[in-house]
């Protein structure tokens, strides 16, 4: 007797669907010349692991998921953002820092990790639970990516905006691997958010009080 798929293929189109506009999404902010435009490539990247978040919770009629999804549109979507934005109007510094590499080779090394994590995940003896297992891949694929934001960006901004972005390839990947951890776990990820965002915040207020300048590379120069 054949056994039913535990999702339907639509929503697994669905579901990969939305993930690979989040990965596509960090490949858009590797391209952004302005720091605005990146966090709000952030926004956009975080309200889709918000609809993925009540897709899961709709299809696998887990209710904690909604509030986890509510939680991620109030602080990703909405403060974190704000927060980042005010803080660059107070610097009236928009431009992302230098390039430690041209775009176009940026993009094409992003390709290049992008399907290293996505086949050699894949090839793992792991399988997602809630979600496509191609979802786990691309999952990895994001946070490898948000990796080469933070390092090949030389500005706080950018390198800020990676370790965001970082963070929902992990939120990602935890809804495929335990979708069903209570509510309280889930949570944990946007409280070390929000630790994130003010150590980040604090870094770029006082880096650019004494350098009046958000890129890193004076501090590249620095000895111990």
């Amino acid at each position: 007797m054949a056994v039913a798929p535990p999702v339907p293929t639509s929503f697994s189109g669905g579901v990969e669907a939305i993930v690979l506009v989040m990965l596509l999404t960090e490949f858009a902010m590797l391209r952004a010349p302005l720091a605005r435009s990146q966090i709000r490539l952030y926004a956009f990247q975080s309200l889709g692991f918000s609809g993925l978040a009540v897709s899961v919770a709709a299809t696998q009629h887990l209710d904690d998921l909604y509030v986890l999804a509510a939680l991620s549109f109030v602080l990703k979507v909405v403060v974190v953002p704000s927060i980042v934005l005010r803080l660059l109007r107070d610097a009236r510094v928009d431009l992302a820092g230098s390039n430690r590499l041209g775009v176009a080779s940026m993009v094409l090394l992003a390709i290049a990790i992008s399907v290293f994590g996505f086949f050699v995940v894949g090839s793992l003896p792991v399988h997602a639970r809630s979600l496509p297992t191609a979802t786990l891949g691309l999952a990895a694929a994001m946070i490898l990516v948000a990796f080469l934001l933070v390092i090949l960006r030389s500005d706080v901004v950018s390198q800020a905006v990676g370790f965001f972005s970082l963070e929902n390839g992990v939120s990602v990947a935890s809804l495929a691997l335990a979708a069903r951890l209570p509510l309280i776990v889930e949570v944990a990820f946007l409280f070390d958010l929000l630790v994130a965002v003010v150590v980040f915040g604090v870094l770029m207020r006082l880096h650019h009080g004494r350098s009046q300048t958000l890129s890193t590379d004076a501090l590249d120069r620095l000895r111990g």
